[in-house]
């Protein structure tokens, strides 16, 4: 068995705008679990450009390991990788009780779906053709929820 840290991909150290750093930049880690390369890259991009650190993981057997860490506050993920459903993530926060909250990613998903993945436990769903630039924004908020939940960045750091 592959150990975690050889399939886990760091991708970007936190940058900062215009010379200021904001505390969430400092402590929030996003986890972006995607099998896909290009949305991982513009994920990775919209991300570190806001001053996020990020992680990849390509399988939910990664992501579900690396959430139980505890070290991330958001969680990106594709609704299905070919190990598993992001409902896994799921359970895994009320299995393990690790206070992240889960970002769905989608390419296809009706309204009866979306409902469905939030009554599910997800935070929001972004539709990764349109919505990649909301990412940020959406990131920001579910920073602030996880904050709520018990998982750390300081509060000022959701309004930045």
């Amino acid at each position: 068995m592959t150990p975690i840290t050889q399939t886990l991909e760091t991708i970007d150290e936190p940058k900062s705008h215009v010379g200021v750093t904001s505390k969430v930049h400092a402590q929030a880690r996003i986890l972006i679990v995607c099998d896909d390369d290009s949305d991982a890259e513009r994920l990775k991009i919209i991300f570190g450009e806001a001053g996020f650190i990020s992680e990849r993981a390509k399988s939910m057997t990664v992501a579900s390991e690396s959430a139980k860490s505890g070290r991330f506050q958001v969680v990106v993920s594709t609704p299905l990788l070919s190990d598993g459903s992001w409902r896994r993530l799921i359970d895994v926060a009320n299995h393990y009780n690790p206070d992240f909250v889960v970002i769905l990613l989608a390419r296809t998903f009706d309204l009866r779906e979306w409902a469905e993945a939030l009554k599910d436990g997800a935070f929001d769903v972004l539709d990764a053709l349109h919505e990649l630039p909301r990412a940020v924004e959406v990131a920001k908020r579910a920073l602030w929820a996880a904050y709520l939940k018990g998982a750390g960045p300081d509060p000022e750091a959701a309004s930045c």
